[in-house]
């Protein structure tokens, strides 16, 4: 955390005298768990050689079109990542985001792209968390044939030479093949009903807690696929609101917010070393 000493004294500041805080994340917060990180063809296929074999990007893989023409192989892709996503512990960040909000009483709620269930798994309240995207843990219908949503608690093995699925999980209601209920890439039957009801959970507790000395955490979420950047500077433009951006990369962001350039685990640390400093 060298040079970043202060910027993390005055996160903590900001921290301490918080009436809520919001902790919005992107990739990023992944990445500290062991989790890979897409940013470019060259990360994605790090984690996945066999789509660089097929020539395929990221987004390529990500396309829902898959589940109608060729399921197996989209399963391939989603069923790998459920498989590593259930397997892998939230890392030390997410308690420690826990601990300051039981320390100092701080209302709180979690924004996140990921669809990993990270948040859950380390012990958030699943009420106070939204999965803009949606999530890997729960799934639809491909058509969709209802506007059901429902817990995945399917195994979906993958050969890992050809990234194709060894079974495929069911609709509950008309048995055509289900799908993740994630916003993939150009998708049109992607299921919004849990995602929107989160939203107004979030809302509702904005609208609670107000403006004046609300405080947004946002961890490791770039420009790419920009969703946490512009809840931040939404947020931010309310009267009293503090953004503090946390960014390896791009970390910019206008005073009277706050910038650290650094993993997101490293700047939690650094926060909290911050906040108990004496």
């Amino acid at each position: 955390m060298v040079g970043n000493e202060e910027s993390c004294a005055r996160a903590a500041a900001a921290i301490r005298g918080a009436r809520a805080l919001v902790v919005a994340t992107g990739a990023g917060m992944g990445v500290d768990s062991g989790l890979p990180d897409f940013r470019g063809d060259a990360g994605f296929w790090n984690a996945y050689p066999a789509y660089e074999r097929l020539g395929l990007s990221f987004v390529d893989a990500a396309n829902p079109d898959h589940f109608d023409e060729d399921p197996a192989f989209g399963w391939g892709f989603y069923g790998h990542r459920l498989h590593l996503y259930r397997e892998t512990v939230p890392h030390d960040g997410y308690r420690i985001l826990r601990d300051w909000m039981d320390e100092f009483g701080l209302p709180g709620f979690a924004v996140t792209s990921n669809v990993d269930g990270q948040f859950q798994r380390a012990g958030f309240d699943p009420a106070a968390v939204h999965e803009v995207h949606g999530s890997i843990h729960h799934l639809q219908c491909t058509a969709p044939c209802s506007d059901e949503i429902w817990e995945c608690r399917e195994e979906v093995p993958v050969d890992g030479a050809t990234m194709r699925a060894g079974r495929l999980p069911g609709c509950r209601n008309c048995r055509r093949v289900a799908r993740p209920n994630i916003l993939m890439f150009g998708d049109g039957a992607w299921l919004p009903g849990r995602s929107s009801a989160q939203a107004r959970r979030l809302e509702a507790f904005l609208e609670e807690h107000g403006d004046e000395g609300l405080v947004v955490l946002e961890l490791g979420a770039g420009t790419a696929v920009a969703t946490i950047r512009h809840l931040s500077d939404r947020l931010g433009r309310s009267p009293g609101a503090t953004v503090i951006r946390v960014n390896p990369r791009e970390a910019d962001i206008r005073a009277p917010h706050l910038s650290i350039a650094a993993g997101a685990l490293e700047a939690i640390r650094g926060i909290d070393r911050a906040l108990h400093a004496g």
